[in-house]
């Protein structure tokens, strides 16, 4: 392995020289990518960076690894969509020109051998090969739209990929890899936030070709593992944030009756840097979850088919509560739906209402939690008779438990306002569905086969999912509390009264980032409370109010209550500090604020 790190480190090194080159040449010749509506940078950038990209990656190609027939036709394929990416760049070629070319790629690379073998059909096979390879290169494309992400999910994609060759014993396919993601690496230094330099079409398209295709390579040797399901998931758990990008713009662009293809401020990067992040935190998120999802597909390896098959549909189902989370964040690219379209409109009436989601979603917690209850009976290890008797009775289970959710009308409330009486709500529901699907799974067996801690834990198991599923909401904007103190255009505020209309305040404000405020503390009379912390903000004596405004910043508080009297107020307003009382309205059981002077 030392011998092979030699050329990885050329490649980095090589890397580093000629993409500084390309971003001298680039700025010399006027190769500069200007600010645009629909495009993140505020200043013009140098492109070309996907040529330093690609010339480093060649020259190790050629120069220290062997060319056998699988990664010779990759690289052909990676070079084709660098030369069609950077016409790209020089004359903007047509979308569906771009297209075309991409399919002929991948039906170059399906007959040179390179096919996923997902299903028993091969002519099936064949076409999900041609619309991964598409999907990818397009995914990696449009996922270049911050400063240091597109380059830097690559480079922790060809990591794992790396690994992963090196555990099937595939040693040139790793070394590949490996340069792929050095020459990665060298791009971030070049291109994390503030770039210097972007990669443009030629970076971006012959890294998602290549990432593609080397996932192919990872599915050779399959039939000597005994996990199946880590040669299914592997590429997919790898590549899982370019996909879960491009699946979010696709439903919202088509949502809002705009074009895919067409640029814009809507991708997940945006999103995070819109609930508050900051434009670098919102990139290291992203890398923090292509790192989980790269170790849950090395994980699966060495997992039996039964836990597997439990654990990527939970990953899956956390990843679609945040794309859901996040596709509900308010952009600039928002639109609304065009008049007479009535597909999207049906689309977006889904969205809005969130009804039929919350059904689906509930549907899949209930088949995870029985299937749960299972694994845990059995030790991760289900016996054939107990597979089949689950699958026989799953029907009876979702029957009980989704009768049991109707009738103590579970799907009322909202999850933006879930609190500990919905709580309540949720354990009586599960409990009734349980004790109901219990009976009849006792009933259809006659009262033997069935094992009675898998009915014990069921109900368990679903009322953690269910409870984590509606309180999801509430701990990702709670995860935002600190970070939007980064936020440049927040204002700091204190909130004067720490009661009960001071948590809604402190909720208004985290919720809705369009008010631009971030509170830091509250003030409040009370001495019992003083000194105490509500949402780990500190509870501070008015009589330090002053005080407390010059430490933090502070040049606005927010009065939560009308109960307080003018006098109190009368001190802070003395201290130059700008007072605002906020409105409680009362309908059915919500609250709405709003602030006025």
């Amino acid at each position: 392995m030392i011998a092979e790190l030699s050329p990885i480190a050329w490649v980095f090194v090589l890397g580093l020289g000629l993409i500084y080159c390309a971003r001298q040449a680039a700025r010399r010749y006027g190769l500069v990518a200007a600010p645009r509506p629909d495009r993140w940078h505020s200043k013009p950038t140098a492109l070309m960076g996907g040529v330093g990209i690609y010339t480093a990656f060649a020259i190790g190609y050629v120069g220290f690894t062997p060319q056998p027939m699988p990664v010779l036709s990759v690289f052909i394929a990676g070079s084709v969509m660098f030369a069609i990416g950077l016409v790209d760049d020089l004359i903007s070629l047509k979308p569906y020109t771009k297209l075309i070319v991409q399919l002929l790629v991948a039906i170059g690379l399906v007959l040179s051998g390179l096919v996923l073998q997902w299903t028993a059909s091969p002519p099936f096979n064949v076409c999900l090969t041609i619309l991964w390879l598409v999907g990818i290169t397009n995914a990696i494309n449009l996922l270049d739209n911050m400063d240091g992400l597109a380059g830097g999910i690559s480079c922790i994609a060809c990591a794992f990929l790396s690994v992963t060759f090196v555990l099937n014993g595939q040693g040139d396919a790793a070394v590949i890899s490996a340069m792929l993601g050095a020459v990665s690496l060298a791009f971030l230094f070049f291109n994390f936030s503030p770039a210097s330099i972007f990669m443009g079409d030629s970076g971006s398209m012959f890294l998602g070709c290549m990432l593609g295709s080397l996932a192919l390579l990872s599915d050779d040797g399959g039939g000597t593992r005994s996990n199946v399901g880590a040669v299914l998931l592997t590429p997919v758990l790898i590549m899982a944030i370019p996909i879960f990008d491009t699946c979010v713009v696709t439903v919202t662009r088509k949502i809002a009756g705009r074009p895919v293809s067409q640029g814009g401020r809507d991708h997940t990067s945006h999103r995070l840097v819109a609930l508050g992040m900051s434009e670098r935190r919102a990139v290291l998120y992203l890398y923090s979850f292509a790192l989980i999802s790269g170790s849950l597909a090395l994980l699966v390896r060495w997992l039996n088919m039964a836990v597997t098959l439990w654990l990527v549909p939970a990953f899956a189902l956390v990843i679609l509560l945040l794309g859901f989370y996040l596709g509900k964040v308010r952009i600039a690219e928002s639109e609304p739906v065009p008049p007479g379209n009535a597909v999207l409109a049906s689309l977006f009436d889904f969205a809005y209402k969130r009804r039929v989601f919350e059904v689906l979603l509930d549907m899949g917690l209930m088949v995870l939690a029985y299937y749960g209850a299972y694994l845990l009976r059995y030790d991760g290890d289900l016996p054939t008779d107990q597979m089949a008797l689950f699958s026989q009775t799953l029907p009876l289970v979702l029957a009980a438990q989704m009768t049991a959710f109707l009738i103590w009308g579970v799907y009322r409330g909202l999850w933006h306002y879930v609190s500990v009486p919905d709580l309540v709500l949720y354990t009586k529901s599960v409990i009734t569905g349980g004790l109901f699907s219990a009976l009849l799974v006792l009933g259809a067996n006659q009262f033997s086969g069935s094992s009675r801690a898998v009915l014990i834990l069921n109900p368990i198991l679903l009322l953690v999912a269910v409870s984590a599923s509606r309180f999801s909401f509430r701990l990702m904007q709670s995860l935002l509390v600190g970070i939007r103190a980064a936020d440049a255009t927040a204002k700091p505020v204190l909130i004067y009264g720490a009661g009960d209309g001071g948590e809604l305040l402190l909720r208004e404000l985290l919720s809705n980032v369009d008010r631009h405020y971030m509170p830091v503390g509250f003030l409040d009379d009370d001495t019992r409370k003083i000194g105490q912390r509500i949402h780990g903000l500190p509870i501070f004596d008015p009589r330090w109010g002053p005080d407390v405004s010059q430490t933090y910043g502070v040049e606005e508080v927010l009065v939560s209550s009308w109960k307080i009297p003018e006098a109190k107020l009368d001190r802070l307003g003395a201290a130059g500090l700008h007072l605002k009382r906020m409105r409680l309205d009362i309908e059915s059981r919500y609250a709405s604020h709003e602030l006025r002077s």
